[in-house]
């Protein structure tokens, strides 16, 4: 007889996340939040809420942190060059690959067809899951308790985001060229969505005094306009 149960999506427990990442809770319900998509929440009645309020909070807190970090250890930089570092260090597929080091995706808490997509392997999921352990992290132990997770984390990419190649940011670049042929400031704006909810393909065209510059697309709309940023670029032949 066959049985039309469906057995349940594994992943790896939190608390044994917590215990091989050296992770301290006082609240372990911060942790499972952290760990939980929306699309689980939408398939299991049992689970209180999704990580999308960790994730802001762990955005912001991550922005101080690493700014703060930023600061420290950049004595010499100025201000344009120190926003440009902590924006390398706080972009999407930075988060994500810390994600991966860490084998994060591993113990996301996805739904059947998130995990049928590839969840646990894309940027943008991975690196909201990231910012909601931040967040739970904060709210469970403070800033310190940040600190001691993030700061290994940025030492290993140290020396690659200090490389002013790695910290290339095609949207400032684009913005100076303009604002030095006074042109004003280049526009973003979205101008075709494509594909399911869990799996968006944005398209992006930037904007210099109402003229159209260079179209890009990718998973999230600020990585499109980075690709809409870069292909005007290379337009202008200053890439």
């Amino acid at each position: 007889m066959t049985s039309n149960h469906t057995p349940p999506v594994a992943f790896e427990p939190a608390a044994e996340l917590a215990r091989r990442l050296g992770l301290s809770f006082t609240n372990q319900g911060l942790l499972l939040r952290a760990l939980t998509h929306r699309s689980y929440l939408n398939e299991n009645q049992h689970a209180l809420e999704d990580n999308e309020r960790l994730e802001f909070l762990g955005d912001a807190v991550l922005d101080f942190i690493v700014g703060a970090w930023v600061y420290h250890h950049c004595p010499e930089m100025h201000e344009g060059d120190l926003t440009r570092i902590r924006s390398a260090l706080v972009r999407t597929d930075t988060l994500a690959a810390f994600a991966r080091q860490l084998d994060l995706g591993a113990a996301l808490r996805l739904g059947r067809g998130e995990l049928a997509s590839g969840g646990r392997e894309r940027d943008t999921l991975l690196c909201a899951a990231f910012e909601a352990l931040v967040g739970a992290l904060y709210l469970d132990g403070g800033i310190p308790a940040v600190q001691r997770f993030i700061e290994p984390l940025i030492e290993s990419v140290r020396e690659r985001v200090l490389d002013r190649t790695e910290i290339f940011d095609p949207k400032s670049t684009l913005q100076e060229w303009a604002q030095a042929h006074k042109l004003g400031t280049p526009h973003y704006h979205t101008v075709e969505t494509s594909g399911p909810d869990h799996a968006k393909t944005f398209m992006v065209e930037v904007q210099i005094n109402g003229q159209v510059y260079g179209r890009g697309s990718g998973p999230s709309k600020h990585l499109a306009a980075q690709n809409a940023a870069q292909a005007a670029l290379q337009a202008l032949e200053l890439a």
